[in-house]
């Protein structure tokens, strides 16, 4: 699907900074790519979202710039256990995310992948990889550089929250997007 992708990105005549990330967003909904997710610490889409009403209403008034910069804010992607794929409430955050490096050509992507504490540390430093590189494929998919992501794996090393609970490991199955030059 990713060559799908890519293979149409390639025959289009325009530059990075010209796609649309919401264009080739809708077509990956329209080719049936796996949905993508995200949460924060510092909230949620749909949190985001009702602060906004909703992004067409934010849109209409013209206020796109600033739900944009809101989703800037989410920096934070959660995974469901034993998993790498995305979940549906990403898609918004990722298309800021690779609107903001394609705007902004020098500016560099750090994919840190976590997990929690459960499976050997080996598996985690695996999963963890899987989970940035997953992120960094959608990113690439909307138009970033692979030239500008950069992706490390701490595994179980870093927790975000300590706990031997749902809640704490629901918090360390991450990746989190670190600006850096």
């Amino acid at each position: 699907m990713v060559a799908l992708f890519g293979l149409a990105l390639a025959g289009c005549s325009t530059t990075e900074e010209e796609v649309n990330a919401a264009e080739v967003a809708d077509a990956a909904a329209e080719a049936g790519a796996t949905a993508l997710g995200v949460g924060s610490k510092e909230g949620t889409i749909g949190e985001v979202l009702e602060d906004d009403e909703t992004a067409d209403a934010a849109s209409e008034d013209g206020a796109e710039g600033q739900a944009g910069e809101d989703l800037l804010a989410l920096r934070v992607i959660y995974f469901e256990y034993d998993s790498a794929d995305i979940t549906a409430e990403s898609q918004a955050i990722l298309e800021a995310h690779a609107s903001n490096l394609i705007i902004n050509p020098g500016i560099r992507l750090t994919l840190e992948g976590h997990a929690d504490e459960r499976g050997t540390r080996e598996y985690n430093l695996a999963l963890g990889e899987r989970r940035a590189k997953s992120v960094s494929r959608v990113l690439q998919v909307l138009g970033v550089g692979e030239g500008t992501i950069q992706t490390v794996s701490y595994g179980e090393e870093r927790p975000a929250a300590l706990g031997h609970d749902d809640s704490a490991w629901g918090m360390n199955r991450r990746v989190e997007l670190l600006y850096g030059n």
